[in-house]
């Protein structure tokens, strides 16, 4: 039995996953979630086979939350299904350790057959992917996000999200110093010194949607 976690914050786009997973025989939904923070207690749980994630999900995103499963669930391969389908999505999530991406508007055949080949433990890209990273194999320039640390990814993203240093330390469950700590370092690494920078900073590299 392939054991799938579905992550993604419209309860319809899971409804459509869940639904075509329950049609496969030797397939089951082990949970879902709405968030990812949710995902990676969930997947901490009941360590899927796979994980279905959404890029764009709130608390924490779909790359940071690959890069925690990567590490601490090394058997769960994550599949990245999303609406996002630009060159830096694309490499920040692969480079995270997603062994499959798989677009939206992409047919439901496709998802099927990334399911089936991420079960068969080999990855799976759509087309359009495909041709990204081709196009981008040879020179892709490093992305600001691999110098953070996960911990310094999930402050900056709730701190976009506009959570106060005291909701996002009662979020993550650490102190308030903590995240002021996180939160200087992150900035730091990404060039800038105020709020509404973050912010802006966040969006275009996709940490949380405009």
């Amino acid at each position: 039995m392939l054991r799938i976690l579905i992550a993604d914050d419209h309860e319809m786009v899971r409804k459509g996953i869940r639904e075509l997973i329950q049609d496969h025989p030797g397939w089951d939904v082990c949970g879902e979630a709405g968030d990812g923070l949710t995902a990676l207690e969930l997947a901490l749980k009941e360590r899927p086979d796979i994980a279905i994630l959404d890029i764009s999900l709130p608390l924490l995103n779909g790359v940071a939350a690959t890069r925690r499963l990567v590490h601490e669930c090394p058997r769960t391969r994550v599949l990245l299904y999303t609406m996002l389908d630009d060159e830096e999505s694309v490499t920040n999530g692969l480079a995270a350790g997603a062994r499959g991406y798989v677009l939206k508007t992409d047919s439901a055949e496709h998802l099927t057959s990334a399911i089936s080949a991420l079960g068969a433990n080999r990855p799976f890209f759509s087309s359009l992917v495909s041709e990204i990273l081709l196009e981008t194999v040879n020179h892709r320039k490093r992305s600001r996000l691999d110098s953070f640390t996960d911990r310094e990814l999930q402050v900056a993203q709730l701190i976009a999200e506009g959570n106060s240093n005291k909701a996002t330390a009662r979020t993550l469950g650490i102190s308030i110093k903590t995240v002021e700590s996180h939160r200087a370092s992150a900035m730091r690494k990404a060039g800038v010194h105020t709020a509404p920078e973050l912010v802006r900073f966040a969006i275009k590299h996709k940490l949380i949607q405009a």
